[in-house]
């Protein structure tokens, strides 16, 4: 008896262990980028589950999340994350259903491109790209789910029509006392795909200055600029205890690449409770 008992247990911890990597396996979206866009690429599927792309300039590691040949909707999730097993060597960036980007600077280690603000009911194709040559081990890739509610408190409204490079406008120290670390920081716009060269483009830095918020200092370029899609409305950066202080005393100023600014919020995140019903906090 005492010897069955002990089976028991036993099999019952295995049975858990094997569950939760099961659950772990379905978090982890890696085993669908298994295809490149350059033929010349490579892409291989290592036995401790990374995977090695070797990538050339502006090539693509690609996933598809296409179900019975439709679009997926994400609208449930904050963002898609990619981990690599090592600090990357040059700059990458992730691109989404070619409609949302992200850019990250090398030596990074993860890059998240987040969906908030974005119409991101229709997704189905993710890609990773490389500024150079160069190899990526990515361990795994993930969705965040969408577990708050974000309350949008208006500091700035207008219309800010930056050309190249020749408007942007300046939002007062006051408008940040509110703000705290976590907050985000919302820019609403709309691209002008008219006159632009397939980019648009936002530099934000403390009024001022020419240093740039810390926030989303992953994304910049080496001109501290960060690049959005050519779909995107919403452009947001998560602030840092260092940006509040920083924005409270000096406040910030916006510039860009042909896009037309119309509004700027500070949004305050609240926790839905779990058992909630969505919309409660």
């Amino acid at each position: 008896m005492k010897k069955l008992f002990w089976l028991s247990i036993l099999a019952l911890l295995t049975a858990c262990g094997t569950a939760d990597k099961t659950s772990e396996d379905e978090q982890n979206l890696l085993s669908k980028f298994n295809s490149t866009w350059n033929i010349y690429e490579k892409v291989e599927q290592n036995e401790d589950g990374t995977v090695t792309y070797r990538a050339l300039p502006w090539g693509g590691l690609v996933g598809s999340f296409k179900v019975q040949n439709q679009p997926v909707d994400w609208s449930g999730h904050e963002g898609i994350t990619f981990e690599f097993a090592e600090p990357t060597k040059v700059a990458v960036q992730v691109m989404i259903s070619d409609q949302l980007r992200t850019w990250g600077k090398a030596g990074i280690t993860s890059l998240t491109c987040s969906f908030d603000g974005q119409n991101v009911k229709n997704i189905d194709e993710v890609s990773l790209q490389a500024s150079d040559t160069t190899v990526i081990i990515v361990k795994r890739v993930t969705l965040s789910p969408n577990d708050a509610v974000w309350e949008a408190e208006t500091v700035w409204e207008g219309e800010c029509n930056m050309g190249d490079w020749a408007n942007g406008f300046v939002i007062k120290p006051e408008k940040f006392e509110t703000a705290h670390e976590g907050d985000k920081l919302e820019f609403i716009f709309t691209t002008d795909k008219a006159n632009a060269h397939n980019y648009w483009i936002f530099k934000t830095v403390y009024s001022g200055t020419g240093n740039t918020l810390e926030g989303n200092d992953n994304e910049l370029n080496e001109w501290g600029c960060a690049s959005v899609g050519k779909e995107s409305t919403a452009h947001r950066i998560v602030l840092t205890a260092s940006d509040v202080t920083n924005l409270r005393e000096k406040g910030l100023f916006v510039n860009g690449f042909f896009m037309n600014v119309t509004q700027c919020n500070l949004l305050h995140k609240n926790y839905m409770m779990p058992g909630a019903d969505e919309g409660t906090y």
